[in-house]
């Protein structure tokens, strides 16, 4: 058995994913923003082992949901799945971040930086990725002309960028990048054409599986296949400098 904390798991590929890995008898931790949103968590599923609560848009709120995760003991994988989509116009946060860059890039970074250190990484990308233009000097779009497609384009390419470094840095540690697919999820909408249930099954054996396939690392996959990202995403530099501008806005550099 299996104690895997998915973010953004009240609803969604989150949810859904916390119901697989329940059925398949692992321990779940799931996430959700508000008090609200984790009693409607725990009642759409019941196996659950808790909720941790918080909005990951605001660093404090993050550091708290670490340090609720971390009372629940380490965790043999953490699924990054919490993510804003499109955003019409720069939303800004508490801290003076736009909104999807605080959300889909610093969450995932600062509580993979927090929690006691985990077994394996799951990192929910797209394959808008492959469309993002990194701005490292402008990742929060003060400078530029907000673009809703460009900006969650990066952010998803962000990521998949942190999972590729983290699997540079900690070896031992498996660390992937998934892409779901186009899914009907309320961000996906309903015109989506990719299977709902199928979107979540790869984070599940990524987060628990035993074949070798499961445990390799540094990859980005759809349905269980690896393909080939961003090639930014595998430059050294960038990830260098990625993990750095996340360890200047929150004060925590990643172990």
């Amino acid at each position: 058995m299996s104690r895997v904390l998915i973010t953004g798991s009240a609803q969604g590929l989150g949810l859904l994913a916390g119901r697989q890995l329940i059925a398949a008898d692992h321990e779940v931790v799931l996430h959700a923003r508000n008090h609200t949103r984790a009693r409607a968590a725990s009642a759409a599923a019941p196996g659950a082992s808790g909720v941790v609560v918080g909005d990951v848009a605001a660093i404090e709120q993050t550091r708290q949901v670490a340090e609720q995760a971390n009372a629940f003991g380490r965790f043999d994988a953490l699924i990054h799945n919490a993510g804003v989509g499109l955003e019409p116009q720069r939303v800004e946060t508490v801290d003076g971040l736009a909104r999807v860059f605080a959300v889909n890039v610093l969450a995932p970074y600062l509580l993979t930086a927090l929690i006691d250190r985990p077994g394996r990484l799951v990192f929910l990308s797209s394959g808008m990725h492959l469309g993002g233009e990194l701005d490292l000097d402008d990742l929060q779009w003060t400078r530029r002309r907000w673009n809703p497609s460009r900006a969650y384009a990066e952010s998803k390419l962000l990521d998949v960028t942190l999972a590729f470094a983290l699997a540079r840095r900690w070896p031992e540690v498996p660390s992937n990048a998934v892409d779901p697919g186009w899914v009907p999820t309320r961000m996906g909408g309903p015109y989506a054409s990719d299977d709902l249930d199928l979107g979540a099954q790869t984070q599940v054996w990524l987060a628990t599986g035993d074949d070798p396939g499961a445990t390799r690392t540094g990859r980005y996959l759809y349905h269980r296949r690896p393909y080939a990202a961003h090639p930014a995403a595998s430059d050294p530099a960038v990830q260098d400098r990625l993990l750095a501008i996340c360890a200047d806005l929150t004060g925590r550099p990643m172990p």
